[in-house]
């Protein structure tokens, strides 16, 4: 049985919870609509939900600014990276503000002096001053330490700290029963003014809420953001404000740094950590120098406007689900376009998600480009000079991998990488396209008793790989290509007693008796209309094709699920689950982990893909199947036609 006041009222309201706010923004319009003459009410709600989107936006700044792993690099205090289960755990994080927006509406009815307040009364803002360091700071102190107790740390307490990672959201990530009493130390320096000397003001009440809450997001921000040369120019200063190095010991050693934004209470108290300042002048006087280099990077790229809002540091919960086009992104699509502008104006990389693994660092980094302008011959040059400057800037850093994800990797833009490779032969960095890991996922989902298939995006990179190793296991394929040179090419490189089990068709009519499709280059429905009835479509073309035959099934693109130890990972990539991996991702990995000291770009080896299959196996790496069946007739899975001896 859960502690009295230890859950909140709303709890299985999910989404709803904000229906919470109607009352207020329903007298507002019923004001300005009717106008009978309740504008004291109408004018204190709208304050109300007017100073409350502040408070909303101030702490999803601050969330914003310590997940930009790009700018803020050794400031960084816990060098951990925030998870799922952490997210998951803050998930409901601004259910105080609902609180204080509900209390602060009773406190107007409760008590008739609310009304009528003045816009400005610099004598309420000394009081409210006062107040805070003289009330509400020792009684914080106290009621904080009293929580450390066992039974109020056990019963109410113990979900704050179960944070790893102190962020934003984890200011606010606690019991009712916490916020009751912060709501209530809160209202002290609030009321006061108001009630008692009658100096209170519409700008004290927004200044103090405010101030409050940027002082709360700094003790969490895991930033250190206060020089120590400031410290030691003014040594009682350290006394006066806390930074986020003094909170953050809080969290990691729990009995110390009690106070609310003063750490004199904690001196007085006899609880301040001795580390607290050693720490801080640490942190800060390393902050013109890198943190610790990953050993593996993803270099990826934004798909569209939408996709590019699927970034930690934009929307930390969004970004932790399998991206989905949403309503609430519409509004903000002006705002994405300047990004994107901005983004191409700088023209720099910059990181968006890190993780650990097996003692590895991996980080994701981003060009500052987006998917259709891949396709843009005039953007080729530039394309090719930034992904270029980013190898160039891993090989500086002294990163072992980089792998090129998706369009980076483009045949047509830089063969595969290849461009890199032949133009910077002295690259102590390994330059990865992972397609040969796509290939063996590939390889993976088809069945081990298939004697036909039929591959369009057949004299691709992907494509060729197929057929060569399916020609070897006796498998016919029939490679869709107009390209006889290229067929003849490819046909060539099979052995010469596999090299009837290539076919070249010209159209899609050769495969009406094909029930397994290959597609690597994307068909319309009336291309589908040519496979068989119990078809199953493989794929690994971008974006996938559509899902319209009701009599067939359909594979995703080619994906591996991580192991089950990785640590930090609190990102979806793109539209994948939760741990999930795009292939050429997964093969960067294992090429890291594996300390292989090749490049693997340009076409890719047949005779290693089963090698690298075992290896990702090897390092607890999962193919992800998953099928699309409109049916429920849909046939399920055989053996898979890749085998490893």
């Amino acid at each position: 049985m859960v502690a009295l006041l230890s859950v909140w009222p709303w709890k299985n309201l999910g989404a709803y919870k904000y229906l919470l706010y109607g009352p207020l923004l329903s007298q507002v319009v019923y004001s300005m609509i009717y106008g009978d003459g309740s504008m004291d009410k109408s004018t204190w709600c709208l304050h109300l939900l007017s100073l409350w989107s502040i408070r909303y936006m101030v702490f999803a700044l601050f969330n914003s600014i310590a997940n930009m792993l790009f700018i803020n690099g050794a400031r960084r205090i816990n060098h951990r990276g925030v998870d799922f289960k952490q997210i998951d755990l803050e998930w409901e994080w601004d259910n105080f503000l609902i609180l204080q927006a509900l209390m602060a509406s009773i406190a107007y009815y409760t008590f008739p002096s609310l009304e009528g307040l003045p816009v400005w009364n610099r004598g309420g803002l000394i009081t409210a001053l006062l107040l805070h360091c003289g009330v509400s700071e020792p009684l914080y102190y106290w009621v904080h330490r009293g929580f450390h107790g066992q039974y109020l740390f056990e019963n109410y307490h113990s979900l704050h700290h179960q944070s790893a990672v102190p962020q934003p959201s984890t200011a606010g990530n606690a019991t009712f029963l916490e916020h009751l009493v912060l709501t209530t130390v809160m209202a002290v320096p609030i009321l006061g003014p108001c009630l008692l000397w009658r100096n209170g003001s519409l700008v004290m009440i927004y200044c103090y809420i405010i101030i409050f809450d940027l002082l709360r997001c700094l003790g969490h921000f895991n930033i250190e953001v206060i020089p120590h040369q400031l410290l030691e120019a003014i040594p009682f200063f350290k006394y006066l404000l806390y930074t986020p190095t003094y909170h953050s010991l809080h969290h990691t050693q729990m009995n110390t740094n009690y106070c609310l934004f003063m750490p004199i209470y904690d001196a007085i108290g006899n609880t301040l950590n001795a580390k607290s300042w050693e720490l801080l002048q640490k942190i800060s006087s390393q902050s013109g120098c890198l943190e610790r280099v990953a050993d593996f990077v993803f270099l990826a790229h934004a798909v569209d406007l939408s996709s590019s809002m699927h970034a930690p540091f934009i929307w930390r919960s969004f970004a932790s689900m399998p991206f989905s086009t949403r309503l609430f992104q519409i509004p903000c699509l002006p705002a994405a376009f300047g990004v994107m502008l901005a983004m191409w104006a700088w023209a720099e990389t910059f990181t968006v998600s890190f993780y650990n693994l097996r003692g590895r660092l991996h980080q994701t980094w981003v060009v500052p480009r987006f998917g259709f302008q891949y396709f843009l011959p005039l953007a080729k040059e530039g394309i090719n000079r930034q992904i270029e400057e980013a190898i160039l800037k891993a090989d500086r850093l002294g990163v072992k991998v980089i792998s090129l994800a998706a369009l980076n990797k483009n045949e047509a833009l830089n063969g595969g990488g290849t461009l890199f490779v032949s133009k910077h032969q002295d690259l102590r960095v390994r330059v990865v396209h992972g397609n040969t890991l796509t290939a063996a996922v590939i390889l993976n989902y088809i069945p081990k008793d298939v004697k036909e298939v039929f591959l369009t995006g057949a004299t691709s990179k992907l494509g060729r790989a197929i057929a060569l190793y399916l020609c070897r296991k006796g498998v016919r394929v029939l490679m869709l290509t107009l390209s006889t040179e290229r067929f003849q090419k490819i046909q060539m490189e099979a052995p010469l007693d596999c090299q009837t089990y290539l076919i070249q068709v010209t159209k899609y009519q050769a495969a009406k008796n094909c029930k397994t499709w290959i597609v690597g280059k994307w068909i319309t429905p009336r291309e589908q209309s040519w496979a068989p009835a119990g078809t199953h479509f493989h794929q690994f073309v971008v974006p996938p094709i559509l899902t319209i035959r009701r009599d067939c099934t359909y594979g995703d693109l080619a994906a591996m699920r991580l192991p089950a130890d990785v640590q930090g990972l609190g990102s979806c990539e793109y539209t994948m689950e939760r741990g999930v991996v795009h292939a050429c991702h997964a093969g960067g990995v294992v090429h890291s982990l594996e300390g292989w000291t090749h490049h693997e770009v340009g076409a890719i080896d047949v005779d290693r893909i089963e090698l690298v299959w075992e290896a990702a196996l090897k390092h607890g790496l999962k193919p992800v199947s998953t099928r699309t069946e409109p049916t429920a007739t849909a046939a399920a899975t055989t053996t898979p036609c890749l085998s490893v001896n």
